[in-house]
């Protein structure tokens, strides 16, 4: 999508245009008066306006031209009559409006016939009346920030079929050609030789290798420790012998979103040259019930030395990231944070808004996220990573169990997915973040954004990242 800039006001825009009038209190409709195409665009009262509502409204513009079948819309946001947004500065406000029409453009039409009339997307944004400098730069960054969230979105929704542990692999070296960032991947041999048994222990029942994806942006000094994100890489997720019911494996394809997320935050850091140091550490792994694979019942040794018992083979995206997690100790990291697609009781606890987070850090870093997350768009609310948890994992037979065996494993199940994780973090010696994204896979209704993955939390983990720069 194409954005351009006139200091003419909105009234003066040129024949072609649709022009868009935000309507207070009103309905969106498409009028046409004396050859002249206005689309109305109903808001919320201007004084309820927040950031949130903001960023819906701008997502609406572009739905609502969408939906008229107009590819070519003027808007002027000057003069904004939204009192709540007064205060944001104006870089920000440009990339927040980029970033919002940018996503409500993108639709997944891969493997879609081309219609004869195109796909009816907006192919150019005419910003008109006096545009700021700083707010042109803005808008600027925003593109490419929401262009590589697209991206992202792009990849969660590429079919199963179509997306193996080294398709995922090829396409982290695609997301930072052109920049510094590097990126190495560890074939199942190197994994052995690691000792890396909780990776392949899960990976055992597909025919697809697993990887383990090392992708690094060295921005800041050398002296400073790096960022480590480390994703959830599940490219497939049939629950293996512990086989998903029909209705909950669709979308499994989109077990890899985390994985996904934490790639194109690091090629974002890297595109955007910032000043600072950052990791992604991807384990990527099909889980499949083939007469090889993992039995509930089984006894995984870890990279870190300790045990798992796999009580349930679906729970398979911790078992992978105990191991990623070790790994990062490497790096001697200044904060680790996983994302990943973990948890439908996340879904039970949250719905479809936000995603969960837990930290071993309760205040200072929990204030922190929940701030860059309301800043970022992508929103997150806490759970407790508490002592008294531990119970959930205490091991029967192995050191850890990967679903709770004492009490019912239903019963805080996003907290036991943290807990578990936890147990290899805490030789890390430094800030631990665990996101349970599961509730911002997809799109939830109301949002403007096209059906399949939404791309968080590409867009917090850029705000995280950026606050760790050493030039703010």
């Amino acid at each position: 999508m194409k954005l351009t800039f006139t200091q003419k006001p909105i009234d003066q825009a040129p024949k072609g245009y649709t022009r868009v009038q935000i309507v207070e209190d009103g309905q969106s409709r498409f009028v046409v008066e004396d050859g002249i195409e206005t689309l109305e665009v109903g808001s919320k009262k201007w004084s309820e306006v927040n950031q949130r509502k903001f960023i819906v409204l701008c997502r609406s513009i572009v739905a609502s031209a969408k939906q008229n079948k107009r590819t070519k819309i003027a808007v002027q946001l000057s003069n904004s009559p939204f009192p709540q947004m007064k205060g944001v500065p104006l870089p920000e406000l440009g990339s927040i409006i980029a970033q919002a029409f940018e996503m409500a453009n993108y639709e997944h039409t891969s493997y879609k016939t081309t219609p004869k009339n195109g796909w009816g997307s907006v192919e150019e944004i005419l910003i008109c009346g006096e545009t700021p400098k700083d707010m042109v730069a803005g808008f600027v960054r925003g593109q490419t920030i929401a262009k590589e969230v697209n991206t992202c979105r792009e990849l969660c929704n590429t079919p199963g079929g179509d997306m193996t542990p080294k398709t995922l692999a090829k396409a982290a070296k695609a997301a930072i050609l052109g920049t510094t960032a590097t990126v190495k991947v560890l074939g199942e041999k190197e994994m052995q030789k690691l000792g890396m048994g909780a990776i392949l222990g899960m990976a055992r029942g597909s025919a697809e290798e697993s990887q383990f994806i090392i992708m690094e942006y060295k921005g800041g000094p050398a002296s400073q420790k790096p960022l480590v994100l480390i994703g959830k890489g599940v490219t497939f997720d049939t629950g293996g012998l512990n086989i998903k019911p029909g209705d909950h494996m669709y979308e499994m394809h989109m077990d890899m979103s985390g994985g996904a997320a934490v790639i194109h935050a690091v090629a974002l850091a890297a595109k955007l040259k910032l000043k600072t140091n950052v990791v992604a550490l991807v384990p990527a792994i099909e889980n499949a019930p083939a007469s090889g694979a993992v039995r509930p019942g089984d006894i995984l040794k870890s990279l870190s030395g300790k045990t798992i018992e796999v009580v349930n083979t679906d729970a398979e995206g911790r078992v992978i990231l105990a191991d990623a997690i070790t790994y990062a100790k490497r790096y001697n990291p200044s904060a680790v944070v996983d994302v990943a697609t973990l948890t439908g009781a996340s879904l039970i606890a949250l719905g479809t808004h936000a995603s969960g987070f837990m930290t071993n850090e309760q205040k200072l870093t929990i204030d922190d996220h929940m701030r860059l997350a309301e800043e970022s768009g992508d929103y997150m609310w806490p759970l407790p990573m508490w002592d008294e948890y531990e119970e959930m994992v205490k091991g029967g037979f192995g050191d850890i169990p990967n679903i709770p065996t004492t009490g019912n494993s239903r019963y805080g199940g996003v907290i036991a997915g943290g807990m578990f994780l936890w147990q290899f973090a805490k030789e890390l010696g430094c800030h631990f973040t665990h996101i349970d994204m599961a509730p911002r896979m997809t799109s939830a209704p109301g949002e403007h954004l096209a059906k399949g993955a939404a791309g968080a939390p590409v867009r917090f983990l850029l705000k995280l990242i950026e606050s760790k720069s050493v030039v703010k």
